[in-house]
Parts: C-alpha cells; structure tokens; sequence
C-alpha cells in the first residue's frame, strides 16, 4: 500500500485496517473502498470529537477518547480513536497518539501466531483485545494520580503547604481532563453489546465485553474516588495555610500592641518641654528604659494572663 498511514493486517477473510494521521487522502481512500456515512468521515477528521456509538446498515462507528499522560508537560490530555467495525473488517482511526494501540498493531504486524489469535472469524475478538489494551493502558495513570495525591499530603504535613497549592491544582486539572475523557466509556459499552449481534455472533465473548463494561466502571469510580481525595486535601492544605496565617497576623498584632504602649511612654518622657519631669536629670536615660521595660512586661503579662500567648 503506498500510503505508508494506511497499513493493512488480513487473516484470512478478516482485515484490520489501521490509518494514522488521518488527512483528506485517507479520509479519500475510506471513501473508495467503503460505503461510510459522510459524517462519520467527516467526523475523523475532527479535532475535538465527543464519544459515541451509532450503528448504520453495515457497519458500526465507535468514537471512543483515552487518556495520555504527557509526562514533561505533567497534564493528561485526551487522545480519539475511531473504529469502523463490519463483518469482515475492522478499522481504526487515530493520530499515532496511543502507544498500547501502535505496538499492538506491530505486533499483530509481525507475528503470525499473534494474527491467528486475534484476527480469527470476525472482528469480534479484535475489537475485544483492543479495547481491553486501551482500558488497561489508563491503570498506570490511575497509579500516577495515586502517588502524586500520596506525596502531596506527605508534604503537606511537613510543612510546605505554600508549595503545594500549585501541585494541587495540577492534579486536579489531570483528574478532570481524565474524567472528561471516560464518563461516556460505560455508556457505549453498554451499547456496543445491545447491537453488535447484528454484526457478529458474540458468543462467549459477551462475558469479555461485559468485563469491559465493569472496567470501564471501575476506572469511573476510581477516578470518583481520586476527586473526593484531592478535594479534600486541597480543603485541608487551605485550612493549615490560614492557620499559618492566622499565626502571623497573630505575632504581628501582638508586637504592635505591646510596642504601642511603649513607644507613647517614650514618646512623652523625653519631650523637651518646660515642666517635664525628667528635663534636668542626669539619669533620665535609664530610667526611661527601665520604665519602658516595666511596660513591656506589664503587658505581656496581661496576655498571658488571657491566654492571648
């Protein structure tokens, strides 16, 4: 095939066909060689493409969206992929952004006992292991949310609250996007296993795309989980900073009550006016600061004495 985004895996009379970095030519290639709606065409090209499932004569479109971590970046961000599933073929549709779904592909490419597993009757099966590897591919990122809440709340509480704001904030924008992502998942799959005996005899594997389903539900209650988590957390990084700063307004309200009094004693003892008290004395240094001192104990007394300290 010369277009080296359209590559082709053919077991028999099943065909797996899978096109990468979908354009106008392969968008032009699915048009010669099938009969697909025109808006499910047009749909592959889409950039931002909602999940869903929608049966047509001959065929079944899928448009299914999956989380990829971007590690350097530290974000998930949601990667489409579109299957077009017959009698006697299936075809996905994405950007090259999913890694399980490429080396899966290779390795069905490369190894014939890998192609008689899985490519084998009809695309039930295919379809099946696909959608199994992808849903498998979101527990590492699940794990990654998992430690990054775990090493967030272990900072906390050694105290680097301030720098933790912006970790929190990060783990929530990734525990949203991946929501956003799965919560139509269990949906569809619910669907899928309504309509596909029209296409292909299920047979036992209806126990498999049943396990897919109670996947898909445990991801989405996970991912529930982590969300009540890190909102939690959030609540509690935010208290121990206003504690914090509750602290310091605190001292700093302290230090200028019991300045005040002092620096208004000061203030009047050494005016240099006729009458004052302490105009001619030799000593009146010291005793201003002895004064002062008394004060400022005074003072401090009096706080703890209602527990102010």
């Amino acid at each position: 095939m010369a277009n080296t985004n359209i590559q082709e895996i053919k077991n028999g009379p099943l065909r797996w066909i899978n096109i990468t970095h979908i354009s106008e030519i392969e968008i032009k290639y699915l048009e010669e060689n099938f009969h697909f709606h025109p808006l499910h065409l047009k749909d592959c090209l889409s950039l931002s493409q909602r999940p869903r499932i929608e049966k047509e004569r001959d065929y079944i479109f899928i448009a299914l969206l999956f989380p990829v971590y971007k590690r350097k970046e530290r974000k998930i961000i949601s990667a489409e992929v579109d299957f077009f599933i017959g009698n006697d073929f299936l075809i996905t549709v994405h950007r090259n952004e999913l890694a399980p779904l490429i080396n899966f592909f290779n390795l069905c490419q490369v190894s014939q006992s890998q192609r008689a597993k899985y490519l084998k009757d009809s695309p039930a099966n295919l379809l099946y292991t696909i959608l199994k590897i992808l849903l498998d591919s979101c527990l590492p990122i699940l794990d990654t949310l998992n430690k990054n809440i775990s090493n967030i709340e272990d900072q906390i509480f050694k105290g680097y609250e301030r720098r933790m704001v912006k970790e929190i904030l990060l783990t929530k924008r990734s525990i949203i996007c991946f929501s956003q992502t799965m919560q139509i998942h269990r949906l569809i799959m619910k669907r899928l296993i309504r309509i596909s005996d029209e296409f292909f005899s299920l047979g036992h594997l209806k126990l498999y795309f049943k396990e897919l389903l109670e996947s898909s539900e445990e991801i989405w209650a996970a991912l529930e989980n982590l969300s009540k988590n890190i909102s939690t957390i959030e609540q509690t990084n935010n208290s121990l900073i206003s504690f914090r700063l509750n602290d310091i307004i605190k001292i700093l309200t302290i230090i200028s009550v019991t300045i005040l009094p002092v620096t208004l004693t000061a203030s009047i003892l050494s005016m240099n006016v006729p009458g004052s008290p302490l105009r001619s004395n030799p000593h009146a240094f010291p005793i201003i600061i002895s004064i002062m001192a008394l004060i400022f104990l005074l003072t401090l007394s009096i706080f703890k004495s209602k527990r102010w300290l």
